[in-house]
């Protein structure tokens, strides 16, 4: 019997932003929503993608939420403002409907989805604010398709962060994670300045610093089943740039 097992019917919602994932989120929703997890809520944030993703987030919603149950719903925003602002939207609405825990997900594939139960029971058994759904911990791993060049600079990544911030966390820049609502709650995701991928990294930071634990569990992060990548150089940039910038206001502080 899991940790999980003995807390039947906790509400937790997947927060998993899109934008152009018509290819992958029929076969991520039904991954997701049947989870063994009694509580599930898969909650969708839509930048008003151009290939219909929000349409067929909507479809599914309506083919998901039947005998009385809201077990999927769709955010639309009207503007592309960047991954940390729409994971702001969803895990903001999240709190609001009630969510103990939030789960952070990406719709491309790359995140194991059987790892969501582990995830949960690690956080209810031992009352930790974050679990990390962790690459480089004893046991995690990348895919073989990775080329050597995105490998070492993911490495580089998170030891440049994590050097920089002085932090424990081997996977600092993970963006698939599962949250206490108290520890969010606590961080205030009002006050978050990242727009990007960096929002990862000062999610994390500001709960360590609020003095939340952290628990990281082994996942294999796999490539992205349909479609592109998100990253571009402006991201990259504001990745670089965001530990130091948090650094030196936690020295003023």
């Amino acid at each position: 019997m899991t940790a999980y097992d003995r807390h039947p019917g906790v509400p937790v919602t997947i927060v998993m932003p899109t934008y152009n994932e018509a290819g992958n989120l029929p076969r991520m929703a039904e991954l997701v929503l049947g989870l063994p997890i009694d509580g599930l809520h898969l909650k969708i944030v839509d930048d008003s993608s151009p290939d219909g993703t929000g349409r067929i987030a909507e479809e599914l919603a309506e083919k998901y939420n039947w005998d009385g149950r809201r077990r999927m719903s769709v955010l639309h925003r009207t503007e592309k403002d960047g991954l940390g602002r729409a994971y702001v939207a969803g895990m903001s609405a999240a709190l609001d409907e009630g969510a103990a825990y939030v789960v952070q997900m990406d719709a491309d594939g790359s995140h194991p989805v059987e790892a969501v139960p582990r995830m949960l029971g690690t956080a209810v058994a031992s009352g930790v604010g974050l679990v990390v759904g962790s690459r480089y911990v004893e046991g995690g791993s990348l895919d073989e398709e990775w080329g050597r060049h995105r490998v070492l600079l993911s490495r580089f990544a998170n030891r440049y962060a994590r050097t920089v911030l002085g932090t424990k966390i081997r996977d600092i820049t993970a963006g698939f994670n599962l949250w206490s609502a108290a520890t969010l709650r606590d961080i205030d995701l009002a006050t978050l300045d990242s727009a990007g991928y960096s929002f990862q990294v000062e999610l994390k930071f500001k709960a360590v610093r609020a003095g939340h634990s952290a628990v990281e569990i082994p996942i294999r992060f796999e490539e992205r089943t349909e479609g592109v990548s998100k990253m571009n150089l402006s991201t990259q940039i504001e990745s670089a740039v965001m530990p130091v910038r948090l650094r030196l206001r936690n020295r003023r502080g």
